[in-house]
């Protein structure tokens, strides 16, 4: 369970963020990537608002209202057309209607920290050579197996996800641990594609005061990601390739894959494996046999 915010709380940060999520997208267009014939001289970045109205096939004074908060529940069909006129891909499609069609807000209960599902936790134990952590909707790891912990958390006690009250974080580790920070070779990448998987997940789940709070803590602690955060860009993590430089073992080039648990809470799977015969592949045997 989760704390919830007060529906009037919900509803001004829903506003707050499809505003700017929308004067986000709007500013990165011009004129001469739409179409559009530009008169006079330009205050703006991007796109006015009167022209990305007239793209959309909307009056300015309503599209005016979206960006300002004062209109909820845009029909599905605005939706779309704004998602034309402003080219989003499929991961900010899904993020423009998640904040202009918030879900009913839920009664309101006491925060309880995530439980996590134990057939997943059973199945990370059962992959011995495949380093996975089970993660919370908010990124808290939940679980992982040996391998996991040994490469991603090798400085952090190997019970650490079993005390709900410290449990650690893989954002909050990447942005303010140092360990965390010098494992990746890339870290800046890594750091951007983390924010905008918080943020497409935030607005999923707009109701979790927790995570509200780490967006704060980490906006307060780290500048780098207080500056990806204000980009608003959104991404859905399903795979991709992680460059690591492990101390134990040296350079490891790793596909991940994140497998998203069908019960709709947040809670996903993790894994890391190497390409078949590449030295990554004889590192990571060497890292899943140690300790």
């Amino acid at each position: 369970m989760t704390e919830r915010l007060v529906p009037a709380e919900r509803a001004e940060r829903a506003a707050t963020e499809l505003g700017r999520f929308l004067r986000s997208r709007r500013d990165r267009l011009t004129p001469d990537e739409v179409g559009v014939r530009s008169y006079g001289r330009r205050r703006v970045q991007g796109l006015r608002r009167e022209e990305l109205a007239q793209l959309a096939g909307v009056s300015v004074a309503y599209y005016t209202r979206l960006e300002q908060g004062q209109s909820a529940n845009a029909s599905d069909a605005v939706v779309d057309a704004l998602a034309r006129a402003l080219r989003l891909d499929d991961d900010e499609r899904a993020h423009l209607y998640a904040l202009a069609r918030p879900a009913p807000v839920k009664r309101r209960r006491a925060p309880r920290p995530e439980v996590p599902h134990a057939g997943a936790v059973q199945l990370l134990q059962a992959m011995a050579g495949v380093p996975a952590l089970l993660l919370g909707r908010r990124n808290d790891i939940l679980a992982w197996n040996h391998p996991g912990h040994l490469l991603l958390a090798g400085h952090l006690d190997a019970e650490a996800p079993a005390r709900p009250a410290s449990r650690p974080n893989l954002v909050r580790m990447l942005f303010l641990d140092p360990h965390t920070r010098e494992l990746h070779r890339h870290w800046e990448a890594e750091a951007a594609l983390a924010v905008a998987s918080l943020r497409y997940v935030a607005a999923q789940f707009p109701d979790d005061r927790r995570l509200v709070e780490l967006v704060g803590e980490l906006s307060l602690g780290s500048g780098a990601f207080a500056t990806l955060w204000a980009r608003h860009t959104v991404r859905l993590c399903t795979s991709g390739t992680r460059l690591l430089h492990h101390p134990a073992v040296g350079d490891l080039d790793l596909d991940y894959e994140v497998l998203h648990l069908p019960d709709g809470d947040g809670q996903r799977i993790l894994t890391h494996t190497a390409r078949p015969g590449s030295s990554s592949q004889a590192a990571l045997r060497l890292l899943c046999a140690a300790g």
